[in-house]
Protein backbone atom coordinates (compact mmCIF):
# COMPACT_ATOMS: atom_id res chain seq x y z
CA UNK A 1 0.00 0.00 0.00
CA UNK A 2 1.21 3.39 0.12
CA UNK A 3 2.11 5.68 2.51
CA UNK A 4 -0.89 7.65 3.22
CA UNK A 5 -2.87 4.50 3.21
CA UNK A 6 -0.23 2.99 5.35
CA UNK A 7 -0.80 5.92 8.01
CA UNK A 8 -4.84 5.65 7.94
CA UNK A 9 -4.45 2.20 8.54
CA UNK A 10 -2.45 2.67 12.06
CA UNK A 11 -4.77 5.32 12.84
CA UNK A 12 -7.63 3.18 12.73
CA UNK A 13 -6.01 0.02 15.32
CA UNK A 14 -4.45 2.86 17.45
CA UNK A 15 -7.64 4.87 17.69
CA UNK A 16 -9.45 1.65 18.43
CA UNK A 17 -7.06 0.95 20.96
CA UNK A 18 -8.15 4.02 22.60
CA UNK A 19 -4.92 5.74 21.98
CA UNK A 20 -5.72 9.73 22.42
CA UNK A 21 -2.35 10.35 20.07
CA UNK A 22 -3.28 8.41 17.48
CA UNK A 23 -2.31 10.50 14.10
CA UNK A 24 1.13 11.18 15.74
CA UNK A 25 2.22 8.13 16.81
CA UNK A 26 1.63 6.90 13.62
CA UNK A 27 3.56 9.20 11.64
CA UNK A 28 6.17 9.42 14.03
CA UNK A 29 7.18 4.78 14.01
CA UNK A 30 6.91 5.32 10.37
CA UNK A 31 8.94 8.44 10.05
CA UNK A 32 11.13 7.17 12.88
CA UNK A 33 11.20 3.48 10.83
CA UNK A 34 12.34 5.28 7.74
CA UNK A 35 14.74 7.70 9.13
CA UNK A 36 12.43 10.67 8.14
CA UNK A 37 10.96 13.81 9.55
CA UNK A 38 7.70 13.85 10.66
CA UNK A 39 7.35 16.87 8.06
CA UNK A 40 9.18 14.62 5.38
CA UNK A 41 6.89 11.76 6.13
CA UNK A 42 3.89 13.30 5.46
CA UNK A 43 5.34 15.39 2.12
CA UNK A 44 5.86 11.74 0.56
CA UNK A 45 2.76 10.55 2.04
CA UNK A 46 0.69 12.87 -0.68
CA UNK A 47 3.54 11.93 -3.34
CA UNK A 48 2.15 8.12 -2.85
CA UNK A 49 5.04 6.40 -1.89
CA UNK A 50 4.56 2.73 -1.56
CA UNK A 51 5.40 1.77 1.89
CA UNK A 52 5.38 -2.61 2.91
CA UNK A 53 3.21 -2.35 6.01
CA UNK A 54 4.76 -5.84 7.36
CA UNK A 55 8.22 -3.67 7.95
CA UNK A 56 6.84 -2.50 11.19
CA UNK A 57 3.83 -4.61 12.41
CA UNK A 58 6.23 -5.58 15.27
CA UNK A 59 6.08 -1.99 16.32
CA UNK A 60 2.44 -1.28 15.61
CA UNK A 61 1.31 -4.53 17.73
CA UNK A 62 3.64 -3.07 20.78
CA UNK A 63 2.00 0.19 20.47
CA UNK A 64 -1.43 -1.49 20.11
CA UNK A 65 -1.13 -3.23 22.85
CA UNK A 66 -0.57 0.35 24.93
CA UNK A 67 3.28 0.10 25.42
CA UNK A 68 4.80 3.89 25.50
CA UNK A 69 5.86 5.40 22.32
CA UNK A 70 8.85 6.28 24.01
CA UNK A 71 10.47 2.42 24.52
CA UNK A 72 9.44 1.54 21.23
CA UNK A 73 11.16 3.59 19.32
CA UNK A 74 14.24 4.25 21.79
CA UNK A 75 14.00 7.77 23.13
CA UNK A 76 11.86 10.98 24.37
CA UNK A 77 12.29 14.19 23.58
CA UNK A 78 12.55 16.88 25.97
CA UNK A 79 13.15 20.63 25.22
CA UNK A 80 15.72 20.44 22.66
CA UNK A 81 17.27 17.27 23.66
CA UNK A 82 16.44 13.39 22.64
CA UNK A 83 16.79 11.22 25.37
CA UNK A 84 17.43 7.65 25.86
CA UNK A 85 14.75 5.98 27.51
CA UNK A 86 12.94 2.25 27.84
CA UNK A 87 11.91 -0.33 30.92
CA UNK A 88 13.04 1.07 34.37
CA UNK A 89 12.70 4.88 33.77
CA UNK A 90 10.31 7.32 33.85
CA UNK A 91 9.62 8.95 30.45
CA UNK A 92 10.16 13.00 31.09
CA UNK A 93 6.97 14.58 30.12
CA UNK A 94 6.10 17.58 28.34
CA UNK A 95 4.95 19.28 31.77
CA UNK A 96 7.79 19.15 33.21
CA UNK A 97 9.75 21.27 30.54
CA UNK A 98 7.99 23.84 32.84
CA UNK A 99 10.26 23.34 35.51
CA UNK A 100 13.46 23.19 34.14
CA UNK A 101 12.28 26.70 32.46
CA UNK A 102 11.56 27.89 36.07
CA UNK A 103 15.33 26.42 36.91
CA UNK A 104 16.92 27.85 34.01
CA UNK A 105 15.24 31.47 34.33
CA UNK A 106 16.39 31.22 37.94
CA UNK A 107 20.19 30.04 37.60
CA UNK A 108 20.58 32.52 34.51
CA UNK A 109 19.74 35.62 37.21
CA UNK A 110 22.60 34.42 39.08
CA UNK A 111 25.81 35.78 38.26
CA UNK A 112 29.17 33.12 38.39
CA UNK A 113 28.42 29.83 38.59
CA UNK A 114 25.49 28.68 40.39
CA UNK A 115 24.81 25.43 41.84
CA UNK A 116 22.11 23.25 40.99
CA UNK A 117 21.26 19.33 42.41
CA UNK A 118 18.24 18.03 40.52
CA UNK A 119 16.53 15.09 42.78
CA UNK A 120 15.55 11.90 41.56
CA UNK A 121 16.90 12.78 37.78
CA UNK A 122 15.50 9.68 36.34
CA UNK A 123 16.29 9.93 32.39
CA UNK A 124 18.52 12.85 32.96
CA UNK A 125 16.00 15.20 31.65
CA UNK A 126 16.40 18.38 33.93
CA UNK A 127 19.95 18.26 35.08
CA UNK A 128 20.79 17.63 31.65
CA UNK A 129 18.93 20.33 30.35
CA UNK A 130 20.52 23.27 33.15
CA UNK A 131 24.13 21.77 32.31
CA UNK A 132 22.99 22.40 28.84
CA UNK A 133 21.11 25.71 29.03
CA UNK A 134 23.05 27.62 31.58
CA UNK A 135 26.70 27.77 33.55
CA UNK A 136 25.79 26.03 36.63
CA UNK A 137 27.67 23.42 38.24
CA UNK A 138 24.96 20.70 38.64
CA UNK A 139 24.58 17.23 40.15
CA UNK A 140 21.99 15.13 40.10
CA UNK A 141 20.91 12.31 42.10
CA UNK A 142 18.70 9.15 41.18
CA UNK A 143 18.09 5.73 43.81
CA UNK A 144 16.92 3.46 40.74
CA UNK A 145 20.05 1.62 39.14
CA UNK A 146 18.07 1.15 35.93
CA UNK A 147 17.00 4.73 35.90
CA UNK A 148 20.60 5.90 37.02
CA UNK A 149 22.07 3.73 33.97
CA UNK A 150 19.88 5.97 31.48
CA UNK A 151 21.05 9.21 33.00
CA UNK A 152 24.38 8.06 32.53
CA UNK A 153 24.21 7.55 28.92
CA UNK A 154 21.97 10.66 28.30
CA UNK A 155 24.73 12.45 29.82
CA UNK A 156 27.73 11.55 28.13
CA UNK A 157 25.36 11.19 24.25
CA UNK A 158 24.41 15.20 25.53
CA UNK A 159 28.18 16.20 26.10
CA UNK A 160 27.51 18.07 29.33
CA UNK A 161 28.97 17.48 32.99
CA UNK A 162 26.36 16.48 35.45
CA UNK A 163 27.49 14.89 38.91
CA UNK A 164 25.82 11.69 38.64
CA UNK A 165 25.47 10.38 42.47
CA UNK A 166 23.70 6.97 42.71
CA UNK A 167 21.47 6.72 46.02
CA UNK A 168 19.09 7.93 48.25
CA UNK A 169 18.15 11.69 47.96
CA UNK A 170 17.15 11.44 51.93
CA UNK A 171 21.27 10.51 52.65
CA UNK A 172 22.80 12.39 49.23
CA UNK A 173 20.99 15.81 49.49
CA UNK A 174 22.56 16.48 52.83
CA UNK A 175 25.78 16.34 51.51
CA UNK A 176 25.06 19.62 49.60
CA UNK A 177 25.39 22.86 51.45
CA UNK A 178 25.06 26.09 50.01
CA UNK A 179 23.13 25.14 46.90
CA UNK A 180 21.59 28.04 44.72
CA UNK A 181 18.64 25.78 43.43
CA UNK A 182 16.89 22.21 44.17
CA UNK A 183 14.90 20.97 41.55
CA UNK A 184 12.92 18.17 41.70
CA UNK A 185 10.12 16.36 39.73
CA UNK A 186 9.23 13.86 42.65
CA UNK A 187 6.80 10.87 42.85
CA UNK A 188 2.98 12.22 43.87
CA UNK A 189 0.69 9.87 43.25
CA UNK A 190 -1.17 8.36 46.15
CA UNK A 191 -0.85 4.85 47.12
CA UNK A 192 -4.27 3.93 46.42
CA UNK A 193 -4.60 5.88 43.12
CA UNK A 194 -4.36 4.18 40.16
CA UNK A 195 -3.04 5.77 36.94
CA UNK A 196 -6.13 5.28 34.07
CA UNK A 197 -3.35 5.09 31.28
CA UNK A 198 -1.94 1.98 30.65
CA UNK A 199 1.60 3.80 29.61
CA UNK A 200 2.03 4.62 33.06
CA UNK A 201 0.58 2.13 35.55
CA UNK A 202 2.04 -0.86 33.64
CA UNK A 203 5.44 0.76 32.23
CA UNK A 204 6.69 3.65 34.36
CA UNK A 205 8.78 2.60 37.57
CA UNK A 206 6.63 2.63 40.73
CA UNK A 207 9.25 4.44 42.54
CA UNK A 208 8.99 7.18 39.98
CA UNK A 209 5.32 7.29 41.14
CA UNK A 210 4.15 6.75 44.26
CA UNK A 211 4.82 8.45 47.40
CA UNK A 212 2.66 7.54 50.38
CA UNK A 213 -1.19 7.72 51.86
CA UNK A 214 -1.77 11.37 49.90
CA UNK A 215 0.95 11.41 47.09
CA UNK A 216 3.15 14.19 49.62
CA UNK A 217 5.47 12.10 51.34
CA UNK A 218 8.61 12.74 49.21
CA UNK A 219 7.85 16.66 48.44
CA UNK A 220 7.73 16.78 52.34
CA UNK A 221 10.51 15.32 52.72
CA UNK A 222 12.39 17.56 49.78
CA UNK A 223 11.03 20.66 51.69
CA UNK A 224 12.73 19.73 55.08
CA UNK A 225 15.82 18.52 53.42
CA UNK A 226 16.46 21.34 51.11
CA UNK A 227 16.16 23.79 53.60
CA UNK A 228 19.49 22.08 55.23
CA UNK A 229 21.31 21.98 51.73
CA UNK A 230 20.34 25.36 50.07
CA UNK A 231 21.76 29.08 51.34
CA UNK A 232 19.59 31.85 52.37
CA UNK A 233 17.89 32.70 49.07
CA UNK A 234 18.75 29.53 47.22
CA UNK A 235 15.42 28.02 45.51
CA UNK A 236 13.18 25.21 45.41
CA UNK A 237 11.65 23.70 42.44
CA UNK A 238 9.00 21.06 42.46
CA UNK A 239 6.44 19.48 40.17
CA UNK A 240 3.06 18.18 41.17
CA UNK A 241 -0.05 16.56 40.37
CA UNK A 242 -2.97 18.61 39.41
CA UNK A 243 -4.70 19.25 41.94
CA UNK A 244 -2.15 19.08 44.84
CA UNK A 245 -0.92 22.87 44.50
CA UNK A 246 -3.01 23.76 47.34
CA UNK A 247 -1.60 21.58 49.85
CA UNK A 248 1.81 21.49 48.44
CA UNK A 249 1.99 25.38 49.11
CA UNK A 250 0.22 25.30 52.52
CA UNK A 251 2.82 23.25 53.68
CA UNK A 252 5.98 24.90 52.09
CA UNK A 253 4.46 28.12 53.42
CA UNK A 254 3.70 26.33 57.34
CA UNK A 255 7.82 25.01 57.12
CA UNK A 256 8.91 28.81 56.32
CA UNK A 257 9.26 29.48 53.11
CA UNK A 258 9.50 32.78 51.43
CA UNK A 259 8.35 33.60 48.35
CA UNK A 260 5.91 30.11 47.35
CA UNK A 261 4.31 30.45 43.93
CA UNK A 262 2.08 28.21 41.98
CA UNK A 263 3.09 28.08 37.96
CA UNK A 264 0.76 26.61 34.91
CA UNK A 265 2.27 24.16 32.83
CA UNK A 266 1.35 24.87 29.08
CA UNK A 267 -2.25 23.40 29.24
CA UNK A 268 -2.96 26.17 32.19
CA UNK A 269 -3.03 23.46 35.50
CA UNK A 270 -0.95 24.32 37.77
CA UNK A 271 1.66 21.71 37.77
CA UNK A 272 4.66 23.29 39.62
CA UNK A 273 5.69 25.24 42.73
CA UNK A 274 8.64 27.50 43.66
CA UNK A 275 10.07 28.55 46.84
CA UNK A 276 12.39 30.41 48.35
CA UNK A 277 14.33 29.63 51.33
CA UNK A 278 14.54 32.25 54.29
Amino acid sequence: MNLQAAIASIVERFSAAGIASAQADAEILISNHLGLSRGELQARAITGQEFELSEIEEQVARREAREPLQHIIGFAPFRSLELRVGPGVFVPRFETELVAQLAIDFLRAIPGRPRAVDVGTGSGAIAISLASETEAEVSAIELSADAADFARENIERCGVSVDLVRGDFQTELLKFTNLDLVVSNPPYIPLDATPIDPEVNHHDPELALYSGPDGLDAIRELASLSEIALRSGGMLILEHADGQSDAVRELLLEAGWRGVSVHPDPVGRLRAVSAIRK
